[in-house]
């Protein structure tokens, strides 16, 4: 009888254990996506998607610049052409979920175009985008980029 109820403990426990790394393999995947999305949107410029879709209202940007920022200030870089590049490329190295939260970090390589700072060179940068679920939408509620490296 001992033995049976461990068993059943064990099995149970086994279970639990699997479903939760299925899930959490389920958002980590979906979180990927939205991060590949939010790449392309941005490099096509797509601001339909970026503003209705990806980035939050309230979302709140450390910029590459060294200065704070808001989504409304990004929609404006967008539309004049400041954020326009030639490549974007997102290596993500870690995402952590937390809540509701999903921690998004790594690395950036860019290639400005037109009126940019560093246009034609290969910008490298650090990156964290976080990500909230509210009402089953996952958007950016803040994010943070630094430039380690112009080439």
């Amino acid at each position: 009888m001992k033995y049976s109820i461990r068993i059943s403990l064990v099995l149970l426990s086994l279970v639990l254990a699997v479903s939760t790394v299925v899930a959490q393999d389920q958002r980590e995947t979906e979180i990927k996506q939205l991060e590949n999305a939010e790449r392309e949107a941005v490099l096509k410029s797509d601001s339909l998607l970026l503003f209705n879709n990806l980035w939050s209202p309230d979302m709140v940007i450390n910029t590459p610049a060294n200065r704070v920022g808001t989504v409304d200030g990004t929609k404006m870089q967008l539309r004049t052409g400041k954020l326009n590049y030639a490549s974007f490329e997102r290596i993500i190295e870690k995402i952590t979920f937390n809540e509701n939260l999903a921690i998004v970090m790594g690395e950036e390589k860019i290639k400005p175009q037109g009126n940019q700072e560093n246009a034609g060179k290969l910008v490298t940068r650090r990156f964290t985008n976080v990500w909230m679920i509210k009402e089953k939408k996952w958007t950016i509620v803040a994010r943070q980029a630094t430039i380690i490296k112009v080439d």
